[in-house]
Formats: structure tokens, C-alpha cells, sequence
């Protein structure tokens, strides 16, 4: 997407981020890190040539309401009856709204074209995190019932690659104020392109050859912080790296 934005001379490409990517422990953190690299590495060689694309990354909460989001979950479990199901009493998430998220691409593209900064990742402020327990009892009572009373509440364990909380910068990060209010932005570590193509190159030859192991390491050569565990056997109706590869994407 990078290469297809520079050779159609687009003014501004941004990457869709999460908070995930940031010390993360799941391939979804580890290829999200991934990409907010490569697009790094592209803006630095685009300033460096004085080309005029910019390559810029947004790092995303939680969004309200979205596919998948917990929200629309817990309606729907209030709609049954109940339980509410919650993975840890004391997991939590950043949260933001719809709205806040394509506020904050906008502003991206219009407020970090122009800008001097270098390579920028742009975060909003969402305030502290919210506990999923506390968010699932609001929701309960709002319903007019009782917690625990009405409507149980289950904890179902944390999933493999989730963690009790999410941070918004990394240890080489410093997140700083922008013009915009309640938007700060970080520029990353210095990148050496050649590396990172060879090491695009490694993770494209384990993926073709649909080789598990290889791609959890050529994914932790790209993301230092990443640590994958030894991929295991799938799990029923969970199709491996392999199948999914003969499958198409």
C-alpha cells in the first residue's frame, strides 16, 4: 500500500494503528507494529528524497460500537438473559467513539501532511482506561436490573495474546502535545530501510511456504519487543497458517 501510494503520488497515506502494536504479545499486535514500521521507513525515505508523500500512523482504542467491540456484545447477552460474560475482573481498555476515531485520520492527514515531524504516530487522548467489569455492571444497571442479581456476570479467562491492560507508547516513545487539542504524536526510533526490507523478505518466504515457526521468528526479527510462544497444533475449527495460506487471504 505504501508503494502504490508513492507511485500514484497520494499527499498523505495513513496506517491504522492500535494500541496492541506497542509491546505487543499477539501476531495481530506484532504485524500491526509491523506496518506502523514500514510506514516509518517509507516517510523517512520520502523526506530524505524530497518526495512529497507522507506516510503517517494513527494508534487506535478500542472503538465503541465497532465490529467486534464489547458494547454490542453485552447488549446482546443483556437481551438473553444473561450471563454477561467478562474475560478477568480486572482487565481494562482505552476506549473511543466512532466519531473520535475518523476525527483522528482526518486530522492526521490534514494536520501531519504539513507538519515537520518526522515519521509521526498520532494517538488520541482517551483519558484513563476503563475496567471491563465496571463498564459490563454500568450497562447491567442501565438495563434496570441488578448485577449479580438479575444478571450474572462470568469471567471466562483471558484469551491467548491478551493482556490485562493496553499502554499507548513504547519504552523508545515519547508522546508529545500537537496543535491539535487532545491529539499528541510521537516520532519513532531511527530505521534502517535495507534491513527492514530483507526483513519483509524473510517473513514473505515463511508465508509462502506456510512454515509456522518461521513466521513467528521472522515477525520477532521485525519487532524486537515481540515474543512469540511455539505455535501448537490448531485448535478444533481454528485453521492453521497453512490452511489459510492454501485458502487464499
Amino acid at each position: 500500500m505504501a508503494r502504490a501510494a508513492q507511485a500514484a503520488g497520494v499527499r498523505c497515506a495513513i496506517f491504522i494503528s492500535t494500541d496492541k502494536a506497542v509491546h505487543p504479545v499477539s501476531v495481530l499486535g506484532a504485524t500491526k507494529r509491523a506496518g506502523e514500521l514500514i510506514f516509518a521507513a517509507q516517510d523517512r525515505a520520502a523526506r530524505e528524497a524530497g518526495r512529497a508523500t507522507r506516510f503517517l500512523t494513527v494508534r487506535f482504542g478500542n472503538v465503541l460500537g465497532s465490529s467486534g467491540s464489547v458494547i454490542p456484545l453485552f447488549t446482546e447477552q443483556l437481551g438473553q438473559g444473561g450471563p454477561v460474560t467478562v474475560t478477568h475482573p480486572d482487565v481494562e481498555r482505552y476506549f473511543m467513539t466512532v466519531s473520535e476515531a475518523v476525527r483522528l485520520v482526518l486530522m492526521a492527514s490534514a494536520e501531519g501532511a504539513g507538519s515537520h515531524g518526522l515519521a509521526q504516530t498520532f494517538v488520541l487522548d482517551m483519558g484513563e482506561p476503563i475496567r471491563i467489569l465496571d463498564l459490563a455492571r454500568r450497562m447491567i444497571r442501565l438495563a434496570g436490573l441488578e448485577p449479580d442479581v438479575d444478571v450474572a456476570i462470568t469471567f471466562t479467562g483471558l484469551r491467548p495474546g491478551e493482556r490485562l491492560s493496553e499502554v499507548l507508547e513504547g519504552g523508545d516513545e515519547s508522546l508529545t502535545a500537537t496543535a491539535v487539542p487532545g491529539v499528541r504524536a510521537t516520532e519513532p526510533r531511527a530505521l534502517d530501510p535495507a534491513l527492514l526490507d530483507r526483513q519483509l523478505a524473510t517473513l514473505r518466504t515463511a508465508v509462502d511456504a506456510h512454515m509456522d515457526g518461521d513466521v513467528l521468528r521472522a515477525l520477532a526479527e521485525m519487532v524486537p519487543d515481540y515474543r512469540p510462544k511455539q505455535p501448537q497444533a490448531p485448535q478444533a475449527g481454528w485453521p492453521s497458517l497453512r490452511v489459510v495460506g492454501e485458502a487464499g487471504p
